[in-house]
């Protein structure tokens, strides 16, 4: 409900798409951050999370924490402690997987050529299920990818 509001708002002020895409982005995801409880994300939603800000992630960061304002100092801390948690597990995860740069194990090409598909929506879903692999999972490598590909497109085609 709030992104709407703020899309349509930008839009009667007349600020450009990019802006306006941006802030309803960013106010679409900062309310998320409250799913993350006490660190029970498990490490799939937060790549999510990072996927999902994009290029935004710093502003995301800024917003959510400028959003979680209350009186009681104590609820404030441990919001602010949850979300140094999340941050810091963002880190490591960027390290480990350079997160901004995920990419599913296999490329259009290589989907097109294993399951003699040419380029069509069916590909676009098979990309969508390879991301969405390697968000659960983690890197798999092209042959764990290859595997559980084939296994799927199987068990859909019954």
């Amino acid at each position: 409900v709030g992104a709407r509001l703020a899309k349509k708002r930008l839009q009667a002020l007349r600020f450009d798409n990019e802006t306006i895409d941006a802030v309803e982005l960013l106010t679409m995801l900062h309310l998320r951050f409250h799913g993350y409880g006490e660190g029970e994300w498990t490490d799939s939603a937060v790549r999510r999370y990072v996927r999902d800000a994009g290029e935004f992630i710093a502003h995301l960061h800024v917003l959510t924490r400028a959003d979680c304002t209350t009186r009681n100092k104590a609820k404030a801390a441990r919001l602010s402690a949850t979300y140094d948690s999340l941050e810091k597990r963002i880190e490591v995860l960027m390290e480990q997987e350079e997160l901004s740069k995920i990419r599913p194990d296999l490329d259009g090409a290589q989907v097109m050529q294993l399951l003699n598909l040419k380029p069509s929506r069916e590909v676009g879903e098979v990309m969508d299920f390879l991301m969405e692999l390697r968000l659960e999972q983690g890197p798999m490598g092209e042959e764990a990818a290859t595997k559980a590909l084939l296994e799927w497109w199987a068990s859909r085609k019954s």
